[in-house]
């Protein structure tokens, strides 16, 4: 069983589903309102223990019902929580999701995740230096990002970033990641001095880009390679691109090559989006394995 360490947010999902997503100053009737767990940080930990993994998550929760939430689903997906920090400063985060016109838009309140710091992380220092893999991603502060690549660069602990949401990051965590995985408008803004191609070509078998409906593109050293997803009937997105993470930090930390951890993160975020909510629909190592 490989060991994960995910660094990163946690909160509560608010979700409205609508069969129209509302212009400026318009207001629309929508059809279900929900509460479920999620934030990015929390959803790839989950993700990852469900496909096999042991894993700690180090996040930070207010001492508020959302946070007692998180806290107890977190543990019933077997998600290590020692480094789970609470605060009464703040309030739990938030995310306010719309589900509207086969897709979704969404609102990040951090609130808590703003403690993510580098203190909290260096608490759990020991326990870092014992993992295979370690998540971090772009929903707590950039100093902390800063900081963990920092110490996965000294004590060569493999990375990987995922650069969400969207935000200029310095050279130093871009060369210090091992992995990279953003979308292609985070990639432009990763990368504004390169082109698609290039910024490819820079970072061979490092730089993975989604794609959404078309798959992942890559650079293998040879040439550029995209990986399809797989076709199924969607029915939330949320947390697609976190299970996909998760799926490809376990296939890659268990030795699996690009190729095969790629389509093995693929068909894991496929089967995540045929149920309802971040969380609801991310599979089991099982139900991956079978439908590959």
């Amino acid at each position: 069983m490989v060991k994960i360490c995910v660094i990163g947010s946690c909160a509560m999902d608010l979700v409205v589903t609508s069969t129209k997503r509302p212009h400026a100053g318009e207001t629309v009737l929508g059809d279900n309102f929900s509460t479920v767990p999620g934030g990015k940080g929390a959803n790839q930990a989950i993700a990852a223990a469900r496909l096999g993994a042991h894993v700690t998550m180090i996040g930070c929760i207010g001492e508020d019902f959302y946070g007692k939430a998180i806290i107890d689903n977190l543990i019933s997906n077997n998600v290590t929580i020692t480094f789970v920090d609470s605060t009464s400063d703040v309030s739990s985060g938030t995310a306010h999701i719309i589900l509207a016109e086969g897709d979704n838009s969404i609102i990040v309140v951090k609130g808590a995740n703003d403690k993510v710091s580098p203190a909290l992380v260096e608490k759990a220092l020991d326990t870092i230096k014992t993992v295979d893999m370690v998540l971090v991603q772009q929903e707590i502060p950039e100093e902390t990002v800063c900081y963990v690549s920092d110490i996965c660069h000294r004590f060569k602990i493999p990375l990987l970033l995922n650069p969400a949401p969207a935000r200029t990051i310095s050279k130093t965590v871009i060369e210090n990641a091992a992995y990279l995985t953003p979308n292609e408008h985070e990639c432009a803004v990763l990368f504004p001095e390169y082109t698609t191609t290039e910024a490819l070509r820079k970072y061979p078998n490092k730089l993975f880009i989604t794609e959404g409906s078309k798959g992942v593109r890559y650079y293998d050293g040879e040439q550029e390679v995209l990986v399809p997803t797989y076709k199924v009937n969607a029915i939330d997105t949320t947390g697609a691109g976190d299970t996909f993470n998760a799926a490809l930090a376990v296939a890659l930390a268990e030795g699996s090559s690009t190729q095969q951890s790629l389509k093995f993160a693929n068909r894991a975020a496929s089967l995540s989006v045929t149920k309802f909510g971040a969380q609801g629909g991310m599979p089991t190592r099982s139900e991956v394995e079978v439908n590959l």
